[in-house]
């Protein structure tokens, strides 16, 4: 009876992937962990918390005032169309529903007829909020992505 030396039997191997597998895994977790910040937490919640009335405010402005958006992304261009007082620029905020990271902001230049328009620049996908807001920040319309 010959004896094989234990790495040629495969009982040693099969009883160690289990292991191995669950230290790889832990690895690239924690890497994902510390490589990829969600941002969702802020560090000044309770500020961020208070200063909700103030925004709200400013939305319910732009309804008392008639004004509201329509938007339309047309080959590469943002175009927003204001119904109501029309302001002399406007800014766009696009927002990312998960990532901060990927937000951006834009001035729109009158395009005539109550329109505004801006380059805009490539944008992963995901769900994006569209912030629009007047250059002196009294009232603001909130839409989601066409």
């Amino acid at each position: 009876m010959s004896m094989q030396p234990w790495y040629r039997n495969p009982w040693p191997w099969i009883l160690m992937a289990g292991p191995a597998a669950v230290l790889v895994a832990g690895a690239i977790t924690t890497w994902m962990a510390v490589a990829s910040s969600d941002g969702l937490v802020a560090d000044d919640y309770y500020r961020q918390g208070l200063a909700i009335n103030k925004v709200l405010a400013r939305e319910d402005a732009a309804r008392a005032l008639g004004i509201s958006a329509d938007i339309a992304v047309e080959s590469g261009m943002l175009k927003v169309k204001i119904t109501g007082q029309a302001p002399e620029a406007l800014f766009a905020q696009l927002v990312h529903a998960t990532r901060a990271g990927y937000d951006q902001r834009l001035r729109l230049a009158p395009a005539g007829a109550g329109v505004y328009e801006a380059e805009l620049p490539p944008l992963p996908p995901g769900h994006w909020r569209i912030v629009i807001e007047d250059p002196r920040a009294t009232w603001r319309i909130v839409k989601e992505s066409p």
